[in-house]
C-alpha cells in the first residue's frame, strides 16, 4: 500500500472533492443505494429512534396485507393504509439517506485522494543501528558510489528506517528529519503552493509522505509504516470508518431513546384501551363515536412516529459526520470526532505569542546611545556584531543600520572573528583585527560580561532597559571592549486584526492566554496590546502543564497548540491538543488533532468549527422538539375528539378528518427530513455570540420556526389530500 501522492494532480483533486455540491449525482446515486442497505435491522438498530420507526412500518405493512385478504377487518380504507405505509417507509429511507449522503461526501474525497496516490522509490540506508546517527551522516552517504543505499518501494518502508531524499524527490512516507535542511513543497497535502523550510534538530522537523523536496537533501527517519500515514488516516476519516460517536451525541441519543420509549409505552397502551372501550363506554357515548379512536395498528404506528423525535433522530449522525468533514476540509486531522466536538466547548485557549499573536520575528526599530556616541555609531557597532548573525533579529539590525542616514557600511574587515550566540552566554559579536571586541546580547548577560572585564556601567542603563521592556520591547545591550555604549530595541509586531479575533472569542465566553518565553514585563505589555485575558511569561513545559491543570481543576476545558517535543506534555494534558504537522513526532502523538497547514492561528478556526457543530445540533434539536409540539396539536384533537369532545377546543388546525390528520402529519414528518439535510451538512451560520444570546436565537428562529412550519405544512398537505380524495 502506497502513501505518496501524484503531486501535479493532488491539489486539483482535493479542490474538486471540496467543491462537490450537496446533491451532485455522483453523491446521490451511491447514497440512495446505501440508504436501502441501511434498512437492515442489524445496521439500523444503532439508531434506536429510526429502528422503532422501521419495526412499526413493518407491522403496518403486515396489517395492510391482512386488510387486502380480509376487507372487513378494519374501519380504515385501503387507500389510507397504503399511503400510510408508503410514507412511513419513506421516513426511514430519508433518515438513512441523510447519513448515507454525509458518508458519500467523505467517500468522494477519499476516492479523489486514492486516485492521486502512487508508489515511489525510496533510498533506504543499510545500517544495522539506526538509533544513533553520527553527525555528517547525510554528507557521507550521499556521496558516490552509493553501495550502502537500497532503492526500495515506499510501501516496503518500516518505522525506524532511514531514507535520503534529495531535491526533486517525493518524501516516501511520514517521518522526522534527522539531519539537513530543505525547502519542501507541501501543496499536495495543504493545498498551498508556497514552499516551506523543514530542518532537523528543531520544532519544524516533521515531514509528510507525498510532499516534494525542492532543494538540498535531508535524512529522514520514517515514523509511519505503509497504511498508517497521515494520508491513510485522512482517507479513513473522510470515509467515516474511523468515526465514533461523540459523548454529546451519545448523550443526546440516550435522551431521544428515552422519549421514544415513553411514547411507545403510551401508544401501545392505547390498543387494549381502545379494544375494550366499547364494552365500558357504549352506555355513555355512541359506538360510532368510538371509531375515531383509531384502533388499527397502522394508525397507532403513525401516531407513535409523529410523537417521537424522528427529525433529529434522523439527522443526528449526519450532523456529526458533517462536522468531521468541515474539519478535514480545513486541513485538520482529528483523531476522533470527540476532538471536533470538544473544540466547541472550550473555555480557555492557550496561544503561543510568536507566530500566532505576533508576526513571528522581532524587528530592530531603534538604536539608543548610552555613552557619548551618536545613534548612528551605536548602529554601526550593532550591525558589525550582527554581520554573521543569520537570525531574523540579526538581519533586521543590519537592515535598520543600512537604512539610517549617512550610515557607514557594516563590513567587518578580513581576519575578523565572529562569536556565535549560545544559550549559555546569551551573547554574540565579533573580534576585529585591530583588537576591538564588540558584543551584543541580553541586558543582564552583557552587564555581567562588562563587569567581568572591570568595565563601567552607565547610570541610566537599568532605567532605559526597564523602560523599553515595560512597553513590550526587547532591549539588547551593545558593548565595545569593557564599556556599554548603547542598546538596540527589538519589537514584536502584532498580526493585523488579532485583537478583533480575541474580542470574538471573548464574546463566545472563551478566555485567551498568551504563552511566551519573554520576561514578565515584556509579556504583560504585549498581552495588553493584543487584548488577551492572561499570559504565561518565561514559559517552561512545567509552567504550561501546571496552568492547564489549574484551569481543568476549576472545571474548564482547555485547548492548546504546539509543535515541539517540549509541548508534548501540555498537548497531552489539554482537552484539545492541536499539533503542527511540521512539528516533532512527539507533539503529533500527544495531540488529538493535527493541523496539516502548520498554521498557529488555526486554533481559532478549530474552535469555530466545533462551535458550528454544536450550534447545528442544538438548532436542529430545538426545531425537532418544536415540530413535535405542533404535531401534537394536529393529531391528538383530530384523532380523539370523538371520544373526548373537550379536545375540540384545542383543535386550532381544523383538519378535514382523523385519517387526514394522521396522514398529513406523517407526510410532513417524512419530507421535513430531506429538506433539513442541507442545513445538517453545511451547518448553521456561525456567529461568535455567548451562550445566552445563542439560546435566545435558537428559541426565536428554530423554536418558533419549528412550531409555525408544521402548522402551515400539515394544513397545506391536508388541503391537498382533501382535493385528491384521501382525506
Amino acid at each position: 500500500m502506497t502513501t505518496t501522492l501524484d503531486q501535479p494532480n493532488a491539489k486539483l483533486a482535493r479542490r474538486a472533492s471540496r467543491q462537490l455540491s450537496l446533491f451532485a449525482p455522483d453523491l446521490v446515486k451511491p447514497a440512495i443505494g446505501r440508504a436501502f442497505v441501511m434498512l437492515r435491522p442489524d445496521i439500523l438498530w444503532k439508531n434506536p429512534v429510526m429502528f422503532v420507526v422501521e419495526v412499526g412500518t413493518a407491522l403496518s405493512i403486515l396489517y395492510t396485507a391482512y386488510k387486502v385478504i380480509d376487507p372487513n377487518s378494519t374501519l380504515a380504507s385501503l387507500g389510507y393504509l397504503i399511503a400510510l405505509d408508503v410514507w412511513l417507509f419513506l421516513t426511514v429511507l430519508f433518515a438513512n439517506f441523510a447519513e448515507a449522503l454525509a458518508e458519500a461526501r467523505g467517500k468522494a474525497q477519499a476516492d479523489s485522494l486514492r486516485k492521486t496516490r502512487q508508489d515511489s522509490t525510496a533510498w533506504r540506508l543499510r545500517l544495522v543501528d539506526t538509533t544513533n546517527i553520527p553527525p555528517g551522516t547525510l554528507a557521507t552517504w550521499t556521496k558516490e558510489p552509493r553501495q550502502f543505499i537500497d532503492e526500495v518501494p515506499s510501501s516496503r518502508l518500516k518505522t525506524g528506517d532511514l531514507v535520503i531524499v534529495e531535491a526533486g524527490q517525493v518524501i516516501p512516507a511520514d517521518g522526522e528529519i534527522v539531519e539537513g535542511i530543505a525547502s519542501v513543497d507541501e501543496s499536495a497535502i495543504t493545498g498551498e503552493s508556497a514552499p516551506v523550510v523543514r530542518e532537523g534538530g528543531g520544532d519544524r522537523s516533521g515531514v509528510t509522505g507525498g510532499t516534494r523536496v525542492l532543494s538540498d537533501a535531508i535524512l529522514v527517519r520514517i515514523t509511519a509504516a505503509a497504511g498508517q500515514s497521515f494520508l491513510d488516516r485522512m482517507i479513513a476519516l473522510v470515509e467515516g470508518a474511523s468515526r465514533q460517536r461523540t459523548p454529546n451525541e451519545i448523550a443526546l441519543s440516550l435522551v431521544l431513546s428515552a422519549f421514544t420509549l415513553i411514547f411507545l409505552i403510551v401508544v401501545v397502551a392505547l390498543w387494549p384501551m381502545a379494544a375494550n372501550a366499547e364494552d365500558y363506554m357504549k352506555g355513555y357515548v355512541g359506538v360510532e363515536t368510538l371509531k375515531s379512536l383509531g384502533t388499527d395498528i397502522p394508525t397507532l404506528v403513525a401516531l407513535l412516529v409523529c410523537l417521537i423525535p424522528t427529525t433529529i433522530g434522523a439527522l443526528l449522525a449526519a450532523i456529526g459526520i458533517a462536522g468531521m468533514d468541515r474539519a478535514l476540509r480545513a486541513n485538520l486531522i482529528a483523531k476522533s470526532g470527540k476532538a471536533v466536538e470538544v473544540a466547541g466547548d472550550i473555555d480557555t485557549l492557550l496561544l503561543d505569542k510568536t507566530g500566532t499573536i505576533t508576526l513571528g520575528n522581532r524587528r530592530a526599530t531603534r538604536f539608543v546611545p548610552l555613552d557619548n556616541l551618536a545613534a548612528t555609531e551605536v548602529g554601526l557597532l550593532a550591525a558589525l556584531s550582527s554581520a554573521a548573525d543569520e537570525t531574523p533579529e540579526g538581519k533586521s539590525i543590519v537592515e535598520l543600520h543600512r537604512r539610517s542616514p549617512d550610515a557607514a557600511p557594516a563590513l567587518p574587515p578580513p581576519g575578523s572573528k565572529f562569536v556565535g550566540f549560545t544559550a549559555q552566554t546569551r551573547m554574540s559579536g565579533v573580534d576585529l583585527p585591530d583588537g576591538r571586541v564588540i558584543r551584543k546580547g541580553a541586558a543582564d548577560a552583557v552587564v555581567k560580561y562588562v563587569k567581568a572585564q572591570n568595565g563601567t556601567i552607565p547610570a541610566t542603563t537599568d532605567d532605559q532597559v526597564n523602560a523599553f521592556a515595560s512597553q513590550g520591547m526587547t532591549p539588547l545591550l551593545i558593548a565595545e571592549g569593557n564599556a556599554i555604549v548603547g542598546l538596540v530595541v527589538l519589537e514584536d509586531v502584532l498580526k493585523p486584526g488579532i485583537k478583533d479575533r480575541f474580542d470574538r472569542l471573548r464574546k463566545m465566553g472563551i478566555r485567551t492566554v498568551m504563552v511566551t518565553g519573554d520576561n514578565p514585563l515584556t509579556a504583560k505589555s504585549i498581552a495588553a496590546q493584543a487584548g488577551v485575558d492572561d499570559y504565561i511569561a518565561e514559559a517552561t513545559p512545567e509552567a504550561k502543564l501546571a496552568y492547564i491543570r489549574k484551569e481543568q481543576y476549576g472545571g474548564r476545558l482547555v485547548a492548546m497548540m504546539g509543535d515541539g517535543t517540549n509541548d508534548a506534555p501540555a498537548l497531552a494534558q489539554a482537552d484539545l491538543g492541536v499539533a503542527m504537522n511540521s512539528g516533532t513526532q512527539a507533539a503529533k502523538e500527544a495531540g488529538n488533532m493535527v493541523d496539516l497547514d502548520s498554521d498557529p492561528t488555526k486554533l481559532i478556526e478549530v474552535v469555530e468549527i466545533g462551535k458550528q457543530l454544536l450550534m447545528t445540533r442544538g438548532a436542529l434539536t430545538t426545531f425537532s422538539v418544536a415540530n413535535d409540539l405542533a404535531k401534537y396539536f394536529a393529531i391528538v384533537p383530530a384523532l380523539f375528539a370523538g371520544t373526548l369532545p373537550w379536545l375540540k377546543s384545542i383543535d386550532v388546525m381544523n383538519l378535514t378528518s382523523p385519517t387526514s390528520a394522521i396522514l398529513s402529519a406523517v407526510i410532513f414528518n417524512a419530507i421535513i427530513i430531506p429538506l433539513l439535510i442541507p442545513i445538517s451538512l453545511k451547518g448553521v451560520t456561525y456567529r461568535p455570540v455567548g451562550a445566552d444570546a445563542l439560546l435566545r436565537r435558537n428559541l426565536l428562529v428554530w423554536g418558533l420556526g419549528g412550531v409555525i412550519v408544521p402548522f402551515v405544512g400539515i394544513k397545506v398537505i391536508d388541503l391537498m389530500l382533501t382535493a385528491v380524495g384521501l382525506a
